[in-house]
């Protein structure tokens, strides 16, 4: 297999770290799959980019037809997809902060009053602190899985965001 086909050729994989709150996010609130996608030809240096495969994508450990292990490519394009969990310490984030969380906090406080706007608010700022917490938990390795078993473990460099960060 040439070099450039085969994940093995890469040694760092660069994300934003908005690609990947998005990803997990999505995940956290939705059916929605995103992946970190790396699509080939692979070389020493690859982005990964925010990608929807949709329904189909595979992220279980085996084969359940016929128990080979499964990698990380899609088999229709080459492309290696990576599950946003992955690139996090997960011990480092804590669950998605749902609105009736927010709305039991914000009643508990006896120091504010309860109203729709300042709950609004609340939760707002309570889901920006998750995001944050999730920026702040990005890896710096990460492993790829590869077909028919195996794994090659390859550095995580994180790219400055759209907005400057």
């Amino acid at each position: 297999m040439d070099d450039e086909e085969t994940p093995r050729a890469i040694r760092s994989v660069a994300v934003t770290a908005d690609d990947v709150v998005a990803a997990y996010e999505a995940r956290q609130r939705s059916p929605r799959r995103p992946v970190l996608r790396v699509t080939p030809p692979f070389s020493g240096r690859m982005r990964a980019r925010l990608h929807d495969p949709g329904p189909a994508v595979n992220e279980s450990e085996s084969d359940e037809t016929t128990g080979e292990e499964v990698g990380d490519r899609d088999p229709a394009t080459g492309a290696i997809y990576l599950p946003p969990e992955r690139l996090l310490d997960a011990d480092a984030i804590g669950a998605f902060p749902s609105p009736d969380d927010t709305e039991d906090a914000l009643r508990a406080d006896s120091e504010v009053e309860f109203t729709v706007e300042r709950h609004r608010e609340r939760h707002v700022e309570a889901v920006e602190e998750w995001r944050e917490a999730v920026r702040g938990a990005l890896v710096d390795e990460v492993v790829i899985r590869l077909d028919g078993g195996g794994t090659h473990r390859v550095e995580v460099k994180t790219l400055a965001n759209s907005a400057g960060e």
